[in-house]
């Protein structure tokens, strides 16, 4: 005779298991954080594209923090577990990309688990370093800019030592790739709207300038949809978010370090084109000028907003893209839900 079904959880037992779970997080940041920038510099020479890379770094960053709460012991060389487990990541989009490829003419045939067997990732890991440029850049960077062993290298991407020095001769001079020409494309003219209801501070249009159901997503942190009621945390923080920035000592939300003078004035938004995309740049006020502190991503629908992707704690997306358009710009940080300062 079976019981009765367990209760579900209650709304206390999930604050606590939230409240630790963060406390877990920040202590995974303690070790992890700083090997961050060189995680995104590793998946930028794999993925060739700064949306890409933040994407896969920050994939990886997930996955290694759920990995390593099933790990009898924590790994001897963290540096070099953090780029398996983004070769591994980065294997495995490629792989299942060919597997759908095959599949448009056949019948693929079903997965066994996402982790791909040994020999299927050493099979599809030969084939990357032999036929795909990222692979080759990436035993190059892994060689001669992070200065990994050719074991290390062989052990990250799945694959032999042979195929590694094999990779090593190909790929150098490869490294520096140019980027293909982007046609300039014209900005979509609710972007100018969002960015002129924005500095008006008007939230009632810039909700209005939303698709029903659009996401808003600040990049590896949180995300809404719109739900149509003007209600939006995200915008309300990209708004007046800085207010709690320039008090962060005592307030939380960042790391005290990173005010850098920031004053608690609402940013200016502003339009600018980089690799023919228009981005949103939010310009915040500091003692010393404006630097950008966060980029926005838009993607249009029906001459709406459908998603709205804000780069705010990813200060190696940030530095790049600023670092292309010339512009000054300041980090906050991979932290985000910091508590307050204790005094």
């Amino acid at each position: 005779m079976t019981g009765p079904p367990d209760d579900p959880p209650s709304q206390l037992s999930l604050t606590a298991f939230h409240a630790t779970a963060g406390v877990s997080w920040h202590g995974f940041l303690d070790v992890y954080a700083p090997l961050r920038s060189e995680l995104y510099r590793y998946c930028r020479h794999l993925t060739r594209t700064p949306w890409d890379a933040e994407d896969l770094a920050q994939d990886s960053m997930a996955r290694a923090f759920v990995t390593l709460g099933r790990l009898h012991e924590p790994p001897p060389n963290p540096r070099a577990w953090l780029f398996r487990v983004a070769s591994n990541l980065w294997l495995d989009q490629v792989r299942k990309t060919r597997v759908a490829e095959r599949s448009r003419d056949a019948e693929a045939e079903p997965l066994a688990s996402t982790t791909p067997e040994p020999q299927a990732q050493r099979e599809a890991a030969g084939t990357l370093i032999a036929r795909l440029s990222p692979q080759e850049r990436a035993a190059v960077v892994l060689k001669d800019v992070f200065d990994l062993a050719i074991e290390e290298i062989a052990e990250a991407l799945a694959t032999s030592p042979n195929a590694v020095k094999a990779a090593l001769h190909r790929g150098r001079g490869k490294l520096v790739a140019p980027e293909d020409d982007t046609p300039r494309v014209p900005v979509p003219g609710v972007i100018d709207a969002f960015c002129e209801a924005f500095n008006a501070q008007d939230v009632g249009r810039l909700t209005s300038l939303l698709l029903s159901g659009a996401t808003i997503e600040v990049v590896g942190a949180t995300a809404e949809y719109h739900s149509g009621d003007g209600k939006s945390k995200i915008l309300h923080g990209m708004l007046y978010g800085s207010r709690r920035l320039a008090e962060a000592d005592k307030r939380g939300g960042i790391e005290p370090r990173f005010m850098q003078g920031a004053l608690p004035f609402p940013p200016r938004c502003e339009v600018r084109v980089h690799r023919g995309e228009p981005l949103v740049l939010l310009w915040y006020a500091h003692t010393d000028g404006e630097a950008v502190r966060g980029i926005n991503r838009v993607e249009v629908e029906d001459g709406l907003i459908a998603r709205l992707q804000n780069y705010f704690f990813t200060p190696d997306f940030i530095a790049e893209i600023c670092g292309e358009l010339g512009v000054p710009f300041r980090s906050n940080g991979y932290r985000w839900f910091l508590p307050t300062a204790k005094s």
